[in-house]
């Protein structure tokens, strides 16, 4: 696949300091390890990234650190949540001005709009990135958004200019995946990914899936599955994630799946502190204790100290 978002592309956590300020260097040991896991790209400002407690300039900052250290060896996508055109468009802006290469885009939510107010909205972000010689990737979650997009209207929007993807949310993800893909037919220029921490992944790989983003703790992990999945070894790619989905269906408990994110990327050394933004909510003790179980039946190596 030579589309720019494809693979394993997972959604990078954004790590704080105790006094909840950016780490700046954990940041950057975050992007280093997904570089050397062997990962097809990297987000910002996706769902398990807090973008929602994110401020304009702290955006800006982690996409700094994020595309420098990426540098030309992965595309870094950053994610737009605006609830406006005029303020996706700022977003979008911003990201493309910063070095991303894709925009992972959600549809506005506070006033929910109809299907060709939707039509129109990623028409005008998809022409501002193809300006910008980067790409739009439709962020289809609407139970996050409250905003449905049926198969047909994805086909719609792949027909906008600079509208390439489409990552699917909408649980039951693999009919969908399956429905996107049929509808879509032999277009090698616009990719279905799939979402909600890859807990499906396997599954939308074989019905047409060319990529998934997951949390960002375990790509050495799901990597080689999905290697082995492309290879044509489904049993044993199939065997080897049997173990890991566990620990991916504990990083989907919401309002926790922040906290749980960034307790493995504590234990792992890749980050210092498992601090989150409110209206995330930091695991208590017990809810530890359960992480730890999960955790316990995993090998999950130190990447650092």
């Amino acid at each position: 696949m030579t589309h720019t978002v494809h693979g394993l592309v997972p959604i990078l956590a954004t790590p704080f300091g105790p006094d909840g300020s950016l780490d700046r260097a954990g940041l950057r040991r975050l992007v280093e390890f997904q570089l050397a896991s062997g990962v097809d790209g990297v987000a910002v400002f996706g769902m398990a990234s807090e973008g929602f407690a994110l401020t304009t300039p702290e955006r800006r900052t982690i996409l700094a650190d994020v595309a420098e250290v990426a540098g030309a060896a992965i595309p870094v996508v950053a994610g737009v949540n605006g609830t406006s055109t005029a303020t996706a468009l700022e977003q979008a802006r911003e990201a493309l001005s910063g070095g991303a290469r894709a925009l992972m885009v959600l549809p506005p939510f506070m006033v929910k709009p109809g299907p060709d107010q939707l039509v129109q909205f990623y028409g005008e972000v998809g022409a501002a990135a193809q300006a910008a010689g980067a790409e739009v990737m439709v962020q289809d979650a609407p139970g996050n958004t409250g905003v449905a997009m049926p198969p047909s209207l994805i086909v719609e929007l792949s027909k906008l200019d600079g509208v390439t993807s489409v990552k699917v949310e909408a649980p039951p993800t693999v009919p969908k995946v399956g429905a996107v893909v049929d509808a879509i037919g032999e277009d090698d220029d616009f990719a279905v990914l799939g979402g909600q921490n890859a807990q499906f992944v396997l599954d939308e790989y074989a019905r047409g899936s060319v990529g998934t983003m997951p949390a960002c703790e375990f790509p050495d992990l799901l990597g080689p599955i999905l290697a082995t999945w492309n290879a044509g070894d489904r049993a044993g790619a199939r065997a080897a994630f049997t173990g890991l989905l566990p620990l991916i269906v504990h990083g989907l408990q919401q309002g926790y799946a922040w906290a749980v994110h960034k307790e493995v990327l504590v234990r792992r050394g890749i980050i210092e502190h498992a601090t989150v933004r409110l209206p995330a909510k930091p695991l208590d003790p017990g809810g530890r204790a359960l992480l730890e179980d999960v955790l316990a039946g995993l090998e999950l190596p130190r990447v650092k100290g």
